[in-house]
């Protein structure tokens, strides 16, 4: 999965970028108050995507 899809589909679900690290980027559901990392690779693997899903408790991609 590309990364800009991945992170329109956070942002559709209501997280929102909490900071950027020196790899990752920090996204937060403030609602659950739940944080997941978001790594800065071009490619973001299907089962790492579904991962940070599950972290953030969105739907699953």
């Amino acid at each position: 999965m590309k990364r800009t899809d991945l992170l329109r589909y956070l942002l559709a679900h209501g997280c929102e970028l909490l900071r950027e690290g020196g790899n990752h980027s920090v996204f937060i559901n403030h609602a659950l108050r739940k944080v997941s990392t978001i790594p800065r690779h071009r490619e973001i693997d299907d089962y790492l995507a579904r991962k940070i899903c599950r972290d953030l408790n969105i739907p699953e991609v």
